[in-house]
């Protein structure tokens, strides 16, 4: 069985390298001039991970940019062997005159994130199996991810009592933990509330003007 890294671990191992650990996966964006570029990314990188790529390898591929993402099929987390073929595709991009980094502070449209929706019911085992059928997921451990690794994971949040004053469907937003407070800050200028920040750096819970909730997330402090 491969060895399951810490959070930190992971991070502190590739984060010079461009890759930020977001979910238990290690991430990097390689910005490209076009789609016969990034193909050559995505080839550079599978050629680097050898017989790994398939256990451990997914690319998305765009015309502007290529999104690498590494993580164990067979732990669903971050091992040392994720690190050490972040470091091997790191160097094959380099080859090619390109570069992986986690789109901060840059000209790129946003940082590497990930997104999540939680839900908060009553009676979770009732309405899993609705969220479930209407998005057509599949049941994870109790959240529902999407069979082709596209849309964003949902997952249920006990209530123990009804509250309609309150929405219940809110967006959690991982994002690099050199990320949150430049997106913390953007959402409190564009009209936002900071409702809590006792949980932070792992998570603030912000909310519209409205009062529809999300929370800004990062590795730290979890582990």
């Amino acid at each position: 069985m491969e060895q399951a890294l810490s959070r930190q671990a992971a991070s502190e191992a590739v984060g010079e390298q461009g890759w930020r650990f977001l979910l238990g996966t290690l991430r990097t964006a390689v910005p490209v001039g076009s789609l016969t570029e990034g193909a050559s990314v995505v080839a550079a990188a599978v050629a680097a991970c050898g017989d790994h790529a398939d256990g451990h390898l997914r690319a998305d591929l765009r015309p502007d940019r290529v999104v690498l993402e590494l993580q164990s099929r067979a732990t669903a987390w971050v091992t040392e062997v994720d690190t050490d073929l972040a470091h091997r595709i790191t160097a094959a991009v380099r080859e090619l005159g390109l570069r992986g980094t986690p789109e901060i502070g840059t000209t790129a449209p946003r940082s590497l994130q990930i997104v999540e929706i939680g839900i908060d019911a009553l009676d979770i085992p009732r309405v899993r199996p609705f969220w479930a059928a209407v998005l057509g997921y599949v049941d994870d451990d109790g959240a529902l991810s999407d069979p082709v690794g596209q849309g964003p994971a949902v997952w249920f949040q006990q209530m123990d009592e009804p509250r309609p004053e309150r929405n219940r469907v809110h967006f959690d937003v991982c994002v690099p933990h050199d990320e949150a407070e430049r997106r913390l800050k953007a959402a409190l200028s564009a009209g936002g509330r900071l409702l809590s920040d006792l949980r932070a750096p792992s998570f603030w819970v912000l909310a519209d003007p409205e009062g529809n909730e999300a929370c800004i997330t990062t590795w730290q402090g979890r582990d």
